[in-house]
């Protein structure tokens, strides 16, 4: 079982470099590795999602996973792919944060497996204990500044305007302690993350050979871009998260079914556990008729269940037919749509008596003047709670609005996606 995982990483596009004979010691038994997780915050994001996955295969294929969430970094901040030094968190926010990311990684990681259970460990337990010259002493001398100069994530911040300051120069070394200390605890040999762990990694790796003789492993995969180079996880309301008080359940599976076509097969290998002919089989069903999207469906569908459960996926998956099916004219969409619906106000007495439908869209944002409405109308572009809106001399009856006297409403949509909840203020 465990002799596949470097193919299964490599079919899947999770390889981009790894150490000499790393294949071998995946093939000949299983093995411990790690990855770090930042706490900066009490929830991961869609961007966290392949490092997850790659602890969640490294278990599926008979090894230990352990999870570090970085207790003791995190109060240091590690300059890996940062323009500029991080605001330091206080020891109680990294807690709750510790906790958070602990929550979702029970979704993907079985702590109570027998043989291979997951772990996750807090690096401040070691980092916190060493005294300062205790540390230059024993993991310091080790390190000459050339060496850290080097590094892609310190020279890039060198040629920054800002610098870099020797609280995050040290970032290197703590987490080359990091692997010492995982491999002397509970035998792990390999660590794996994103190309910009490269040099974070191989310290490690230097120190471990330096110190005990021992030689281990690194593995890791390129970083996420959309297909337009845009950064993966983020969209116009900000960043994607796991915790479904930050991003519904609703709004992440919208996330993954608005992939782009040129993403999608890609994702289907990085974000789900589906199988390469499984994969195969839904790029040529989506091949013979893209318009359906049945490869984005699958995708959001499975990604969603994974993060979120399957109930959740489920109704995430009926609230966008209700949206998008032409059904919401019976005032009956779902309560987590209307709350993830971008709402705007209007006074009554801002629109004209009998409020016609071009002034409506006019005053939803959805169209920027009169003759932009009367254009899309014209080009069935605009819908009224569902239902195209067909001629543009309509004036909108109290039938057509939804929800308590207080509150009355309208749900109009501008193509597939733009959907505004006008709110007709009394």
């Amino acid at each position: 079982m465990a002799a596949g995982l470097f193919e299964e990483l490599s079919w899947r596009g999770m390889v981009s470099e790894h150490t000499e004979g790393l294949r071998e010691l995946l093939a000949a038994g299983p093995v411990t590795g790690y990855i770090g997780f930042d706490p900066t915050a009490d929830s991961l994001h869609a961007g966290s999602l392949l490092t997850v996955m790659g602890l969640a295969r490294l278990q599926r294929f008979g090894h230990s996973p352990i999870a570090i969430v970085g207790g003791g970094t995190g109060m240091i901040g590690d300059p890996s792919g940062k323009s500029q030094e991080r605001t330091l968190l206080s020891a109680e926010q990294i807690d709750a944060n510790v906790a958070g990311i602990r929550r979702q990684l029970e979704r993907f990681l079985d702590f109570d497996r027998p043989g291979n259970p997951a772990r996750i460990v807090n690096n401040a337990e070691w980092l916190s204990a060493f005294d300062l010259l205790g540390f230059l002493r024993d993991t310091g001398k080790y390190f000459t500044v050339n060496y850290m100069l080097q590094k892609e994530s310190v020279n890039r911040r060198l040629e920054s305007e800002d610098g870099i300051s020797y609280t995050e120069f040290s970032y290197l070394l703590l987490q080359a302690r990091d692997f010492l200390e995982l491999l002397d605890r509970y035998g792990c040999t390999l660590q794996m993350g994103g190309t910009d762990q490269w040099g974070n990694i191989t310290a490690g790796i230097d120190l471990v050979r330096k110190l005990r003789a021992r030689r281990v492993h690194g593995l890791v995969w390129p970083l996420m871009t959309t297909s337009t180079g845009a950064k993966f996880g983020k969209t116009e309301a900000g960043a994607v998260w796991l915790d479904p008080k930050r991003t519904s359940p609703f709004r992440f599976y919208q996330f993954w079914l608005n992939t782009d076509d040129r993403d999608v097969e890609r994702y289907l290998k990085l974000f789900t556990f589906l199988r390469l002919d499984r994969i195969a089989a839904i790029m040529a069903e989506h091949g013979s008729d893209p318009g359906r999207r049945e490869a984005q469906r699958n995708l959001a569908r499975e990604v969603t269940a994974a993060v979120h459960g399957s109930e959740a996926a489920e109704s995430a998956i009926q609230t966008s037919l209700a949206l998008f099916s032409g059904s919401a004219d019976d005032g009956a969409l779902p309560a987590e749509a209307l709350a993830d619906m971008p709402e705007r106000r209007v006074s009554r007495a801002e629109l004209p008596a009998g409020l016609p439908v071009v002034e409506v869209l006019v005053a939803s944002g959805l169209a920027s003047s009169k003759a932009d409405a009367r254009r899309g109308i014209q080009g069935k572009g605009f819908y009224l709670n569902g239902r195209p809106i067909e001629d543009v001399e309509l004036r909108i009856g109290e039938d057509s609005l939804q929800g308590p006297p207080e509150k009355r409403f309208l749900i109009l949509r501008k193509g597939k996606k733009n959907y505004v909840r006008l709110v007709l203020d009394p």
